[in-house]
C-alpha cells in the first residue's frame, strides 16, 4: 500500500463506517436546530435561493452552527470547491483558485434529504476524482490552483480535507446526540 492509498482510504472508512451511517434517518427539525443563540445555519433568501450564514471578520467567538451549516461547509469547503477547481467541468475559468467563489455550487440545500444528497453527491465526486490520481500526480505541488498552497502537495490538500471532514462530522455528530436528548 502507498501512502496516496493511506490516506484516501482514511477519508473512505470515514464516510463508509462512520459519518454516512451516522447521517441517516436525519430529519429537517435536526437539520436546521438551532442549539444555542446566536447560530449560524442557511437560510432561504427571498428569491428561495440557499445562503450559507457567515460574517467577515468571524465573530469572537464564532456562533455556534447547525447541523445544516456544518454538511453544507464540508459539502462546499471540503469537496465541490475543491473538486471543481482541479477537476474541474471546464464551466469555471482555468485560472479561477481553489477560494475563487465560482468554485461554490449555486444550489445549496435547505433541507436534510438535499443536505444529504449535496454532501454524498460532491463526496463521491472528490473521492473518485482523488482515486484515479497517480502516486506521481499526489505528489506533485498544487501550483497556481493551490493560492497560498501553491508550493503543498496535492497529498497534502487530501490530508488536510480528511482532517477536515473528521472534524466537522465528528461535530454533526454531536448535535445529532444533543438534538436527541434535548429537554422536549
Amino acid at each position: 500500500m502507498d501512502c496516496g492509498d493511506l490516506v484516501i482510504g482514511q477519508l473512505e472508512f470515514y464516510w463508509d463506517m462512520h459519518l454516512w451511517p451516522r447521517l441517516q434517518g436525519l430529519t429537517d427539525d435536526e437539520y436546521l436546530w438551532e442549539p444555542a443563540t446566536p447560530a449560524w445555519s442557511v437560510r432561504p433568501r427571498a428569491d428561495g435561493r440557499i445562503v450559507v450564514d457567515h460574517e467577515d471578520p468571524v465573530p469572537d467567538p464564532p456562533p455556534v452552527t447547525t447541523i445544516a451549516w456544518r454538511l453544507v461547509h464540508i459539502g462546499v469547503g471540503c469537496f465541490a470547491t475543491r473538486a471543481s477547481a482541479f477537476f474541474g467541468d471546464g464551466s469555471v475559468p482555468d485560472d479561477a483558485d481553489m477560494f475563487d467563489s465560482r468554485h461554490v455550487p449555486t444550489d445549496l440545500p435547505g433541507t436534510a434529504a438535499d443536505g444529504l444528497a449535496f454532501l454524498d453527491h460532491w463526496y463521491h465526486r472528490w473521492n473518485e476524482s482523488i482515486r484515479a490520481l497517480s502516486e506521481a500526480e499526489l505528489s506533485q505541488p498544487l501550483g497556481p490552483k493551490g493560492s497560498f498552497y501553491a508550493e503543498d502537495t496535492m497529498l497534502a490538500l487530501i490530508t488536510h480535507l480528511n482532517r477536515e471532514t473528521i472534524h466537522h462530522g465528528a461535530e454533526i455528530s454531536l448535535l445529532r446526540d444533543l438534538y436527541r436528548s434535548r429537554p422536549r
